[in-house]
């Protein structure tokens, strides 16, 4: 465990993104807030993570059967350009 108080923008946001899928720890939620004390640019993406959570987890979206293979289609097509 890092005991650095301060941390960069990139760990603020990993730490956000974690505490989104309630993985954080405490240590790192409090790492976090204070980071947002004085960084705005965290303040935002911290927001609006919030808010694209909240979308997402009160939706529900199913596909039609051929939406789906043409988007697990398009999905292998890229995956094979990266092996």
């Amino acid at each position: 465990m890092s005991t650095k108080i301060i941390i960069p923008c990139e760990e603020a946001n990993h730490v956000c993104d974690k505490t989104q899928y309630k993985e954080a720890t405490l240590w790192e939620k409090i790492k976090l807030n204070i980071h947002l004390l004085y960084c705005k640019a965290c303040r935002k993406y911290t927001k609006n993570n919030t808010k694209l959570t909240k979308l997402v987890s009160n939706k529900q979206v199913t596909l039609d059967p051929a939406s789906k293979e043409s988007l697990q289609s398009a999905f292998q097509k890229e995956l094979a350009k990266h092996k």
